[in-house]
């Protein structure tokens, strides 16, 4: 199943829900503080009865830097779980969304990341997979502070919920400080394409919950459902507000901004990700009408730089290959959807 949103409410302006439960199993140490042994023997044991489940397991220990990343660009590990050396695996069931980190920061990082605004959705998959572990392993767990994990901001429900919103309108006008500043005082807060840590690339932003102690999952959900709901409604009336010369301006930069993305000869990940958000503005605003969110969203992956490398027979050597390449697969993937 596809991260991205394609077809689900609202993909103007959200791209993809995603809700995280943090769980650590009694009678080991936190991840770092385990040695081999135990972290194998944890990955061992979780990866049996999610195995019989339908999960496919994935040792990072056997994977290669670029493939590790290609994981990471497809949102289904953290950047600090990829390069990470202690043993660590990946129990993946895509079909569903369902991604289970083994060894990152806490033994058991459960998500589900699905398309669209799915909230309510995605934690009814992740705590169904939790509550299969929960049936074999004891997880740390106090009457005072709920959950138990490695770092005290996930104390209590253990779970982050966030939202991926494409915000071009409160971007361009100024507007994320402000909203930001607005969101910490209700617990929520604003982070990057790939988290904590990762710029706003794009135009596009995680909008996440902060506060997971002394509050239920329920109240998380309501809210940032709650909170998106009037960025929705702000974003909107942004876009509705560019009129006039301002929106004269802007459809010229959408309209070469595609003519850059169908023809260029080489282009840089950055160039695609800056096209990106001016096209898929483009779209939201009916300027283009012959590129789809689905289209965009599949390139949101395949122009990266690890799963570009990896989808070619012939690995590019240099940089400007690789750019080659991605433009190539740009012009690829659109004129082949001109033609259907």
């Amino acid at each position: 199943m596809a991260w991205y949103s394609t077809t689900g409410k609202a993909c103007d302006t959200v791209i993809s829900t995603r809700v995280r439960l943090a769980r650590n199993i009694n009678g080991y140490h936190f991840p770092s503080r385990l040695d081999v042994s135990a972290a194998n023997e944890i990955i061992e044991k979780v990866s049996a009865p999610l195995e019989s489940s339908g999960f496919r397991k994935i040792n990072f220990a056997d994977l290669s830097p670029i493939m590790a990343t290609s994981y990471v660009e497809r949102h289904y590990v953290s950047p600090e779980f990829a390069t990470k050396d202690a043993p660590h695996a990946l129990l993946l069931q895509e079909q569903s969304g369902i991604a289970v980190m083994v060894c990152e920061e806490d033994h058991l990082r459960i998500q589900c990341i699905l398309p669209g605004l799915s909230l309510e959705e995605a934690y009814q998959n992740a705590a169904r997979t939790e509550k299969r572990l929960d049936e074999d392993f004891d997880f740390a767990y106090s009457e005072e502070l709920g959950y138990l994990t490695h770092c005290p901001t996930n104390l209590g429900t253990g779970m982050r919920a966030s939202v991926m919103m494409f915000l071009p309108a409160l971007t361009k006008g100024g507007y994320m400080d402000s909203l930001s500043t607005q969101l910490s005082k209700i617990g929520l807060t604003i982070r990057g394409l790939f988290g904590e840590g990762s710029g706003a690339a794009g135009c596009m932003y995680q909008i996440s919950n902060q506060i997971t102690l002394g509050i239920t999952e329920s109240d998380i959900i309501s809210k940032l459902s709650e909170a998106v709901r009037q960025i929705i409604e702000s974003e909107h009336k942004a876009r509705k507000a560019i009129t006039g010369d301002a929106l004269e301006r802007l459809t010229d930069r959408i309209m070469r901004s595609e003519g850059v993305l169908k023809h260029a000869y080489m282009m840089s990940s950055s160039e695609f990700i800056k096209l990106y958000a001016d096209v898929r503005f483009g779209i939201s605003l009916g300027i283009i009408q012959d590129i789809s969110y689905e289209q965009l969203g599949t390139l949101l992956v395949e122009a990266m730089p690890a799963t570009l490398t990896l989808s070619s027979e012939n690995t590019p050597k240099s940089e400007s290959a690789r750019d080659k390449l991605r433009a190539q697969k740009i012009k690829s993937l659109l004129q082949n959807k001109q033609k259907a």
